[in-house]
């Protein structure tokens, strides 16, 4: 079994989301690059997740949400648009947060769960996770997966190190 075969079993995806959704960003013309989890994943050891973390180009964002409406269930959160169906496990989260708007410009493709897509240079999901997990409004269990993310980018790029701040480094166990 195949990656992208994998994980669309793990997400129960019967309605296909993942494959439409990234067909309706080829059409859009829309520019964008994976970050979150699955953007650790391509530089990373992988860890399946149920979340597609996009960042797209500032300039298209505004393009995007509209074209959104009325393709996809869309739901606005105060830094993301979250795109879900009734039949498929996966969630969408489209980064809104302006921090996030220079990341597709620098993104590079790489193969992320079987898919070629572009991906946020490693720095720039660094970034995003540190973010993450210095946000004190997001649930304990999220910061600590946010933790983890960076101590498996730390493993495969010890050099980022020093972009990570000090009280998060401390919260991480020390690498052998």
């Amino acid at each position: 079994m195949d990656s992208s075969t994998f994980w669309k079993a793990v997400l129960v995806d019967r309605e296909n989301l993942l494959d439409r959704f990234l067909e309706f960003l080829k059409t859009t013309g829309v520019r964008y690059c994976v970050v979150g989890g699955m953007g650790v994943n391509a530089y990373a050891y992988p860890v399946v997740t149920e979340d597609l973390d996009i960042a797209v180009a500032t300039a298209d964002l505004g393009t995007l949400e509209a074209a959104l409406t009325g393709t996809f269930a869309v739901r606005r959160f105060p830094h993301s648009l979250n795109i879900s169906a009734p039949d498929s496990k996966l969630q969408i989260q489209i980064r809104t947060d302006e921090r996030y708007g220079d990341f597709a410009g620098r993104a590079q493709v790489r193969e992320v769960m079987g898919y070629e897509l572009p991906v946020a240079r490693m720095e720039d999901v660094l970034q995003g996770k540190v973010w993450a997990a210095l946000d004190s409004t997001r649930r304990p269990s999220k910061q600590l997966k946010d933790l983890s993310d960076i101590a498996r980018m730390l493993e495969a790029a010890p050099a980022l190190r020093d972009r990570v701040p000090p009280e998060l480094l401390a919260r991480i166990p020390a690498q052998r």
